[in-house]
């Protein structure tokens, strides 16, 4: 019976910390987007990896043409410039 009077106050303690806890998660926005976490757990993330990384080559390739390009104009200005 001892035990209950010490049990009791630290419940009561333990509760209303846990009830300050849940109105500062509140406030600081902890549950604002409940949707988003439900959405993004459907998405595949391998296969947007792999879009990322054959976007990439080719994005990688174009840089090179262009910049292949622009040294063969360059070559072709300074050979007329020579002329």
């Amino acid at each position: 019976m001892d035990v209950i009077y010490g049990l009791i106050p630290s419940m009561i303690i333990i509760g209303i910390i846990l009830v300050v806890i849940l109105f500062w998660a509140i406030k600081s926005g902890q549950f604002d987007d409940l949707e988003g976490d439900a959405s993004r757990i459907l998405m595949d993330e391998d296969l947007t990896l792999e879009k990322k990384q054959e976007k990439k080559p080719e994005e990688n390739t174009a840089q090179e043409k262009d910049s292949t390009e622009k040294n063969n104009q360059d070559k072709a200005d300074k050979v007329t410039k020579t002329r």
